[in-house]
Order: C-alpha cells, then structure tokens, then sequence
C-alpha cells in the first residue's frame, strides 16, 4: 500500500514547495536527533524528510498524486527454523535461496559521500548563432556544496560516527513469524539512511546533505556548426553529490529556431530562389546572403530550368572541428508573368514564331521540385 506522504507532514494536496518545507521543519524539530535520540525518533524523523524529498520533487509527486509510491522497494525475506532434508538439495535449500537466513539480502552500507548525477538544460539558438558559434549564459537549477559546512554536513565540522541502530552496517533485520516460520526480512536504516553514519550536528543550512539546491548562471562556448539536438559538455558542471561527492557533468542541448531563408540538411544550407523567366533564359548573377549577412553571387547559367539546384561551395555551414565549410544549395523556381502589356506580349509572340516551339506531354512523375519535397520534410522543426 502507498504511503500518505501527504499526511506524514500534515498538508493537503494542494501544498506548496514552501508550504511542504514550512511543514517538514515544524514537525523535525520534535523528532530530530539533536533533542531527541531514540530510535523511534530516528525513524520518525527519516519517515519526514524522505516525505519532503518525495513531495518536492515534481517527477514523485506525480507519482504520488497518481496513487504511487516512488519510494516503494520489494523486500527480499529470510527464513528460519528449515533445515536440508531432502540430501544436497533439500527443502531447506530451496527456501535459504528465496528467504535466507539472517544474512540474506544484506549488502552492507553504502558510501555517504557519493558522486553527484549529471544535469541536462537546453538552450536555443537560431542558425546566425549555429554558423558563427557563440558563448552564451544559461541558468540551471541544480544542487552544489553547502557553503555553510563545505559539504561536511555538520555544524561544527565533526566526522560521522557509526549509526547506533544499524551498528554502522546500513541496513537492519526485522524478523516476523508465520506459517512458514520466522521471516527475516532486510531494509535500509532509517536513522542512517543505509550509510552506516549519522552526523551528530547537522548543519542547520543542509540538513546534513552537504548540498543545497541554488540557481546559478553558467557561461556556454557554443562551437560553430553545431546543430540541432546536439550537446555541449561541461565537465564537473552538474549536480554535487550527496556528502559534498564530486559533482556530475551538465549537458546543453541545442534547440535551434527555423531560419526565414534557409534549411539545413547537415552541413549543407538550402534555398528556393525565384527566377524571372527571361533572366532563366539568358542567365543572370544574383546577390544572396549568408546567415550572418554576408553576401556572395548565385550564378545562374543561360537556359536553366524549373527545379534545377545550382551549388555554390564552401559558403554553407561550419564543419564543427574543421576549417571546412558545406555547401550553399539553390533550388530554383522559374516566375512565368501572369500579365503581360501590348509590348511585351508583342515581343514574346515574335520569339515564338522565331522558335516554332510547340507544347508537349512529358512522361514523368507529377509533384512538385525537390525543394518543396525537402521542405515537407522539415515541417514542424
């Protein structure tokens, strides 16, 4: 059965952050071990603040509030009074396997000072910033050491000292009798929190954590060339461990806006242009701009037709790692007027009559270019 983290501390559902905190430090003060050093208090206090930590954490708590129980664990038991009775391979064999005996199941404590988790933020950026690169400053959220007691976890400084109810093993034995005997069953200490360790003066600004969550700025280089969905590392940026354990890394993950003129595809920048039909006849050079403004020619060559792409190298996006670029890829439509004046319709008639151009049926596939079709693809980027 789940439990009620939400009666543990006396709040409705509706509880704020502050309001969980506000309850947890009006409760730890009649159950802490500083005033208080039984070991019903210890588990008290341990049943408060893991209530806290489930209840402010919003992944728990979602859990929670959907009839869960993140903290849930199955108890591997022991079972006593058995003995082999069948030669080798008896009863009592199979039932030291699945229930143990008072051993069973104990893994001894775990490390107080532990290495911290890694974080993850994202950031975004638009293509300008991707083709340059960029050092940017992003905020995260994350726990560092306590400054108040340098990670230590204690008030005045002290080493922990072995855990008086688990005898510094990190975990104790709790023993039930059934049908099928006396059940030994093992779980974490409460009072230790399966360390094996308690700090007898918990630093007042932790709560003997050695960490404390704070938002800080962080300052990013984000290399040229980087794209969509990728990561930038930083090494020892993520969350402190508890203890003051050294810190996991943080990784920054690019989002990156759609441009207005272009769409890339790798290294490779692409663009529809639109060409005036006499100017796809005879030729013509254009100005066309990078992401960052700078402008170079598009030469388009005489007689070039609808859908044809024309390469322009070296001037799409930096090869990250690389002196390299990619290409600038053009993919050119042909503007056929909709309206033409006495004269220019005169002079068209004339080329025609010139060329004796007749229309005719192509046998190919019907769609639009390859522009439009790339275009589909990187709808909702």
């Amino acid at each position: 059965m789940a439990r009620d983290y939400y009666g543990i501390l006396g709040v409705d559902r509706n509880a704020s952050d502050a309001d969980i905190k506000k309850a947890f430090r009006r409760k730890a003060r009649k159950y802490h071990p500083d005033v208080n050093d039984s070991a019903e208090a210890a588990d008290k206090f341990n049943e408060l603040k893991i209530a806290q930590e489930v209840l402010t954490d919003p992944q728990k708590r979602s859990i929670v509030d959907a009839g869960g129980d993140p903290e849930a664990q199955p108890n591997y038991g022991g079972a006593g009074g058995f003995s082999g009775g069948f030669g080798g391979g008896g009863l009592g064999d199979i039932f030291e396997q699945f229930f143990g005996g008072a051993g069973a199941g104990m893994r001894g404590p775990k490390p107080r000072v532990r290495p911290g988790n890694d974080a993850l933020v994202r950031m975004k950026l638009d293509l300008a910033e991707c083709y340059t690169g960029v050092r940017k400053e992003v905020t995260v959220d994350t726990a560092i050491l306590c400054d108040a007691c340098q990670g230590k976890g204690s008030q005045s400084g002290q080493s922990p000292v072995t855990c008086p109810t688990c005898q510094g093993r990190g975990e104790v034995v709790e023993t039930q009798r059934s049908f099928l005997g006396n059940v030994q069953t093992v779980r974490e200490c409460s009072r230790c929190g399966g360390t094996g360790e308690i700090i007898k003066d918990p630093c007042p600004k932790c709560d003997g954590d050695g960490r404390v969550k704070k938002r800080r700025p962080i300052t990013v280089d984000i290399p040229a060339g980087i794209d969509d969905g990728m990561r930038v590392r930083l090494s020892g940026q993520g969350e402190v461990g508890p203890g003051g354990g050294p810190a996991g890394d943080l990784y920054v993950e690019v989002r990156v806006a759609p441009d207005s003129i272009f769409v890339r595809e790798g290294d490779d920048l692409h663009l529809s242009v639109s060409v005036p039909m006499v100017d796809a006849a005879l030729g013509t050079s254009i100005s066309v701009k990078d992401p960052v403004g700078e402008e170079f020619p598009l030469d388009i060559a005489p007689g070039t037709q609808p859908d044809e792409t024309i390469t322009v190298e070296g001037r799409g996006m930096p090869r990250i790692r690389s002196d390299r670029k990619g290409n600038v890829v053009a993919h050119v439509s042909v503007a056929v007027p909709t309206k033409l004046d006495s004269k220019t319709e005169k002079l068209l008639k004339q080329v025609k009559n010139h060329r004796k151009d007749d229309a005719i049926v192509n046998d190919r596939e019907s769609g639009g270019g390859f522009f439009s079709r790339l275009r589909s693809r990187f709808v909702g980027r």
